[in-house]
């Protein structure tokens, strides 16, 4: 999909596969995600990140909400690369107690991510599990198949790469807050 950030909210295809996998939190030893059907509107998102930052001076113009956990933090596309389309943009998580951090460095790396068994909470407070030498075949992996343009890598690869790729994301975020 060539999308680039703008007014338009539709999520893109894969992200809208997404939305009809049900996610299971099984007393914590899932992963705590429910994405949206649409991304927030541009309004909302500001609001948000205005009382996430306590800053209002600011707008949300850079993020694309898609999806929250049960306390209320939230999962977006952070459109960080300039002329790129939304699917090559990186997926952050800002958490309802302030925690955030980068989870992939783009929408296909976010599927193998959620096909590890592991969300962008999880992500953000626990990194990742070691590599399963043999994860179970669900339908999140039949997501990420369809639609990954990148190769399948444990998550805890993916969220390294993200992190080295954008090290100042969690700093620079914390600087806009008042």
């Amino acid at each position: 999909m060539t999308q680039t950030p703008g007014g338009d909210r539709r999520l893109p295809p894969a992200l809208a596969d997404v939305t009809r996998v049900g996610f299971d939190y099984d007393g914590g030893e899932g992963i705590d995600f429910e994405p949206y059907d649409a991304f927030e509107s541009a309004e909302e998102t500001t609001d948000w990140f205005r009382h996430w930052t306590g800053n209002h001076d600011l707008d949300g113009d850079a993020y694309r909400v898609f999806g929250q956990d049960g306390s209320g933090g939230l999962a977006a596309v952070w459109c960080a690369r300039p002329g790129r389309p939304l699917t090559e943009q990186p997926v952050v998580f800002m958490g309802s107690e302030g925690e955030s951090g980068v989870v992939a460095g783009n929408l296909s790396d976010f599927l193998w991510v959620l096909a590890d068994g592991v969300g962008p909470l999880e992500s953000v407070l626990y990194g990742a599990p070691e590599p399963r030498p043999s994860a179970p075949r669900t339908e999140l992996t039949e997501v990420a198949e369809r639609h990954a343009t990148t190769p399948r890598r444990p998550a805890r690869d993916i969220i390294a790469e993200a992190r080295a790729e954008f090290p100042t994301f969690t700093e620079d975020l914390d600087a806009l807050c008042r």
